[in-house]
């Protein structure tokens, strides 16, 4: 599937993963989550003896979050009269987040997870059970626990994640954002032949990312850039702003128009390393990235080409629509359900967006909330991420114009089974756009059987990321690469 261009005929889930290499977990978000920051209950009971005796061992749930279904595991020791814990999401990869409070009495237990900014609450029906809740970012899930014997959870397989020695330089590197004043970090990989190579800067979706556009266990960037270098390609992935060793204001205070000077600046820094080809530096933006992309082309910086992978070509208020309807969907959700959903968030978004006062934005939100029963503490965390600046500017950004504007070669690929930026919403109209600008190459793409992080999928729905083995098909690395091979070949 898929159609070329050329002149003249030629974004609820949840998931934990790591800020920084090696350091505390937050909550990030991939294109679009709407949800707020927890309000943790304040706990100072003392420790029964009888109580704590039963709650020590291993305890295993489901937790279903916005279709996700993922599994919990705390594990509970003891030492004198006090109690300590460790959390495993093993589904995500993610093993010993540290619990360092954990609270009995009677039949009641509250384990405070500060690193992930979440809490469980719940009651000992009996030695084999404990009913309770999960909440995060102002919402709460069920949860129920039971005893098992898996004293550490294994992570799921990740194949594909590179493991040293590698045939190609590794580089550890800072460089300036002078616009912004402060310093960004990454890594950037490069053949061991002095070259000067070909080379990319890699752009990550929403949310605060690291290096390695880490999600679900899977490196997506890890991989992507371990391929492209053994393609002779030179690769720069860095931690976003205020992520892990990169300096600056984080999200959500800073806006998709900010992410792009970062962009531009790891550009400017590449151009200038002596082993990269400075006429010869491209960009390749997964999700979000793909709206920065054409921004730092035409605004800031200027590229030799351009990749696209799942990138949105409508405004964000679109792309939340029909994603809430198409997960929904996949999670078997009756039709007059998603008809509903579909109402609801079309109503949510439409008062977002409604008017440039925040204060009236917060008053029109307060009373849809209100109608639909949403608890006061929820509602208040919910209309503070539906009004900071990064929402507020996705909500409204229509990437066509800038997409018409870009005058090099193009590469704009979709998974036919991306339920969070649909090909069947956007890669015609990226087709009509790229159509309509001066681009000499440009080509649109839906690859088939892969899902938004181009992995083969089943049904596409956010819950089988972390199933999959694979972090990125092979025949979408392949496409990437051969396609930048190519047009560095031509502009050589």
């Amino acid at each position: 599937m898929g159609g070329r261009v050329r002149k003249r005929l030629c974004i609820v889930h949840l998931h934990i993963a790591s800020q920084k290499r090696n350091q505390p977990m937050q909550i990030i978000q991939r294109l679009i989550i709407v949800l707020a920051l927890a309000t943790l209950m304040p706990w100072t009971l003392p420790v029964h003896a009888q109580s704590s005796d039963a709650v020590v061992g291993s305890w295993q749930g489901q937790l279903e979050a916005g279709g996700t279904e993922l599994r919990v595991l705390f594990h509970i020791e003891q030492e004198d009269d006090s109690l300590f814990a460790t959390m495993d999401s093993p589904d995500q990869g993610v093993t010993g987040i540290a619990v360092p409070e954990v609270h009995v009495q009677d039949d009641r237990l509250m384990f405070d997870v500060p690193e992930i900014n979440g809490e469980y609450v719940g009651t000992m029906t009996n030695a084999e059970t404990i009913e309770g809740s999960w909440t995060q970012s102002g919402q709460s899930f069920p949860l129920t626990l039971t005893p098992t014997d898996e004293s550490t959870s294994e992570a799921p397989e990740r194949p594909q994640h590179p493991e040293p020695p590698y045939p190609y330089v590794e580089e550890e590197v800072r460089f300036p954002n002078a616009e912004d004043d402060f310093t960004l970090a990454g890594t950037l990989t490069y053949p061991e032949d002095e070259g000067p190579h070909p080379a990319v800067v890699l752009v990550s979706g929403s949310g605060p990312q690291d290096r390695n556009s880490e999600l679900m266990g899977h490196r997506l960037f890890h991989v992507l850039a371990d391929h492209l270098t053994r393609q002779g390609i030179a690769v720069l992935r860095y931690d976003e702003r205020g992520v892990g060793e990169s300096e600056g204001p984080s999200f959500p205070a800073s806006t998709t128009e900010a992410y792009a000077r970062d962009a531009a600046s790891a550009a400017r820094f590449l151009k200038e390393h002596s082993r990269v080809d400075a006429e010869r530096v491209g960009l390749i933006g997964l999700s979000e990235g793909g709206l920065v992309g054409p921004m730092v082309h035409t605004q800031h910086e200027p590229l030799a080409f351009l990749v696209m992978m799942a990138g949105p070509a409508v405004p964000g208020r679109d792309i939340l629509v029909e994603q809430t309807a198409l997960m929904a969907e996949a999670q078997g959700a009756s039709a007059s359900a998603v008809d509903s959903m579909r109402t609801t968030q079309q109503r949510m978004l439409n008062a977002a967006q409604s008017t440039p006062d925040s204060a009236a934005v917060a008053d029109t939100l307060r009373t849809l909330f209100e109608a639909q029963g949403v608890p006061e503490e929820q509602r208040e965390t919910q209309i503070e991420r539906l009004t900071t600046p990064w929402f507020t500017f996705f909500l409204k950004y229509d990437p066509q114009p800038v997409l018409t504007q870009l005058d090099i070669p193009v590469l704009a690929l979709f998974g036919s089974k991306d339920l969070q930026v649909p090909p069947e919403q956007n890669a015609e109209i990226m087709r009509n756009a790229l159509g309509e600008s001066a681009s000499p190459n440009a080509t649109v793409e839906v690859i088939d059987g892969l899902n938004h992080l181009f992995q083969p999928a089943d049904t596409g729905a956010f819950s089988e990321y972390s199933q999959i083995e694979t972090t990125m098909a092979p025949k979408a690395l392949q496409r990437v690469s051969g396609w930048i091979r190519g047009q560095a070949e031509e502009q050589q």
